[in-house]
């Protein structure tokens, strides 16, 4: 910054105080004086590390340190350790200070949290074909889960800022890194219950992905505002006169509308447009009291709502009795409100509500406070939770990539509960099936199973479980695991389990067929040498020498003593390694940017999952074996494309004015009435002239009709007036894109 002439140089220096000042404030006054003093070093010594940098917005890089450190003080409620981490959380990577330095300067702790941040600083990079830095660093960064959660908590705040600053990067950084937010940094927020932290970050990402479902939802949300306000006052009213005549303190009783995030969610998973969207809020009661009352007073407000308002059967979610791992404690019902409308109130403590809000930041400031008191069932649930991290990260079997699709599928998602026939209850992902429950009780039992009990009824190993069930596993004497069990289990724990089964038989059956070759060599008097097997290896084109043993045993090659020395001692050419890979001859051809409709060596063409069309955002994905894939930017699987495979990602764009007519398929249902088939061919064939290659509807026995139609069109546009055309047939007729058509 010296650089900068001195009015220039004043305002920005004034500005950096200004901003370390809010620091400050937001810190208050409990900060002791040893730690404040280590505060202002740490942010001096930022400063000056980072002097003369910017970031690509233009302005310079210290405001970074100093807006994540502003978040986890302001919005997570954490302390000066972590605010002074959080300001050097890049002086390392990026300068030429060491951790050495950071520890002389600012001690062991702090040095720590530095040191975990850097290890996983560049988390989503890229490497060679299949494997990826980012996996492997993000192994890194959840090891540090069972060493000190400041480093995630601070590196969620990381990930917030620069969300919030993304405009500035170019589209492709965009698109990936909210693709790499949605994929895995909001739920890990929403797993350590940072609600406030993960709607926001869900909000921007679709902002980056589809911004214009991003702008419409936020749209109709700022135009309902009124109305909607409006309606809460008109819920709320007879409730708080009924709720002051009980002595409940209330701390609060507010409604909140759904995020954005959510609302498009909801939409898209129902095919209903936003006004359809009955839930679009919540109300939230919040009593204020002391933790040994607030079970009950929560109970009883429940019981004033539903006396108020008729309950909505099977809707009632009691997380009061068993948390969510995560630390999460509320009762959720659902009832009819005022003007028939169905709402979700949502009733908890104020200190449970600071924990929804803030995770473990709050949830470490009420344990801090009830020290030497009994476990709370938050502290229970996040610590089962923390314990199946552990075990996931301490099996070596596990690849990175698999601990990425693990953790996010798994350890992200939500969870129902399964027991014992003697009661034992077993927390397992929600998309768990039998044979997973053989494995949570044990490795030999789940190896062993053949089929299971559920609620006392025989069921295959895949059948899928539900909260609640009773299981009882079935085995047998030996061990029956087979490769296609990898298939069929969802959690991590089985799927570790059966490789390493798997890998254990093979190294056995590897033995044994290295035993026999070492026969046929002796029998012949051929020198049995490393070098000779890596030589057939080589020809045979196996990876190591174990698979070339293995299939030896199982009989998959029979090599007689003419082919041996046919092969070791007169085509040594033929020795040579093969080819290289596909992905990576794909990647050199493709170093720069695809434009969809113009002529290239490498084959493209259009993902059968989202099936793009011109005018939509796309990018296209270099497969092992079928060229490259062109996908939307809104694809269901682009999250996990971008994150986990960034090095295979193309930018790719439509040519201009390009002609060719594209399949699109349409779903279509509705109240029957006579003569709406014709009115839709019509509408299609007649009336927009658009090539209709299949119409296929059927009235059902219920008054509804439905059916799909498959038209060509030429862009995304042609199809947007296509659906509103075939909607305005019919009062009561609702039309959807097929996006998956495999």
């Amino acid at each position: 910054m010296a650089l900068l002439d001195g009015e220039v140089y004043e305002a920005y220096r004034s500005e950096l105080l200004s901003r370390y000042r809010l620091l400050l404030r937001t810190l208050g006054n409990k900060v002791p004086k040893d730690k404040a003093k280590q505060i202002r070093e740490a942010f001096d010594f930022a400063a000056r590390a980072h002097e003369g940098t910017v970031r690509k917005s233009g302005e310079p890089y210290i405001f970074h340190p100093l807006a994540v450190a502003q978040i986890a003080a302001g919005e997570l409620g954490l302390g000066a350790t972590s605010v002074i981490s959080a300001l050097l959380h890049d002086v390392v990577e990026d300068t030429d200070v060491t951790n050495e330095d950071i520890e002389r300067k600012f001690g062991s702790k702090v040095a720590s949290i530095i040191n975990g941040l850097t290890k996983i600083s560049v988390v989503f990079e890229t490497v060679d074909k299949d494997t990826s830095v980012q996996a492997e660093n993000f192994k890194k960064m959840l090891l540090t889960l069972g060493e000190d959660l400041r480093v995630i908590l601070i590196k969620l705040c990381d990930r917030l800022h620069n969300m919030r600053t993304l405009g500035s990067v170019p589209e492709k950084t965009k698109l990936k890194i909210a693709s790499e937010t949605l994929y895995i940094y909001a739920p890990l927020a929403h797993r350590l219950g940072l609600n406030v932290i993960k709607t926001e970050m869900e909000d921007l990402a679709l902002k980056y992905t589809d911004p214009g479902s991003y702008k419409e939802i936020s749209n109709k949300i700022a135009e309902s505002k009124i109305s909607r306000q409006k309606y809460i006052k008109e819920f709320i009213e007879p409730l708080t006169l009924e709720l002051k005549e009980t002595g409940i303190n209330i701390f609060e009783i507010k409604g909140r509308p759904k995020s954005i995030y959510s609302i498009h969610r909801k939409m898209a998973q129902q095919a209903i447009p936003f006004e359809e969207v009955y839930d679009a809020f919540a109300i939230r009661v919040i009593v204020d009291e002391p933790i040994y009352k607030e079970k009950s007073d929560c109970w009883r407000v429940y019981s004033i709502i539903t006396d108020q308002y008729r309950p909505h059967e099977g809707r009632l979610r009691d997380w009061l009795s068993r948390p969510k791992n995560n630390g999460y404690s509320a009762l959720h019902t659902t009832v009819l409100g005022p003007k028939g409308r169905w709402v979700e109130v949502q009733i908890r403590s104020k200190r449970m509500d600071d924990i929804a809000e803030r995770g473990l930041a709050a949830h470490w400031k009420y344990k801090a406070a009830q020290e030497g008191e009994d476990p709370t069932p938050q502290d229970i649930a996040f610590e089962t939770w923390l314990n199946a991290v552990k075990d996931t990260l301490e099996n070596n079997d596990l690849s990175a990539l698999d601990l990425v699709n693990e953790f996010k599928h798994t350890l992200l998602g939500e969870e129902i509960y399964v027991f014992t026939p003697k009661g034992d209850v077993k927390s397992m992902p929600m998309s768990s099936v039998a044979l997973d429950f053989g494995f949570a009780i044990h490795t030999e039992v789940g190896l062993k199973t053949i089929g299971a009990k559920v609620n006392n009824k025989l069921v295959p190993i895949n059948h899928p479980l539900k909260n609640g069930d009773i299981v009882e596993i079935i085995t047998t004497q030996k061990p029956r695991a087979s490769i296609q069990w990898i298939d069929i289990v969802k959690t991590g724990r089985a799927k570790s389990k059966i490789r390493e089964y798997l890998k254990d038989l093979r190294t056995a059956e590897a033995a044994v067929g290295r035993k026999m070759m070492e026969d046929v060599f002796h029998k012949q008097s051929i020198e049995f040498t490393e070098k000779h097997i890596q030589q057939l290896t080589k020809y045979y084109k196996y990876p190591s020498s174990n698979d070339f043993f293995h299939d030896v045993a199982d009989s998959k090659i029979n090599l007689s003593t003419d082919t041996i020395l046919e092969i070791l001692f007169k085509k040594p050419n033929l020795t040579e390694p093969s080819e290289e890979s596909p992905v990576k001859k794909e990647k050199k051809r493709n170093a720069g940017q695809i434009v969809f409709g113009e002529d290239y060596e490498t084959p493209y063409s259009l993902a059968r999952c989202c099936n793009p069309l011109p005018g939509e955002p796309i990018f296209g994905f270099i497969t092992v074996s079928d060229g490259v894939k062109i996908h939307r930017t809104t694809c269901p699987n682009a999250s996990r494309l971008m994150s986990q495979y960034g090095y295979r990602i193309i930018p790719t764009s439509w040519q201009k004015n390009y002609d060719k007519a594209f399949d699109a398929q349409l779903s279509v249902r509705g109240i029957d009435d006579v003569g709406i088939v014709s009115k839709i061919a019509d509408i299609i064939s007649k009336d927009l002239e658009v090539n209709m290659k299949s119409i296929n509807i059927r009235a059902n026995d219920d008054g509804t009709f439905g059916g799909r139609i498959d038209v060509l069109v030429n862009n995304s546009q042609d199809l947007e007036i296509l659906v509103n055309r075939i909607k305005s047939a019919h009062k009561f007729i609702e039309v959807s894109r097929i996006e998956n058509v495999e």
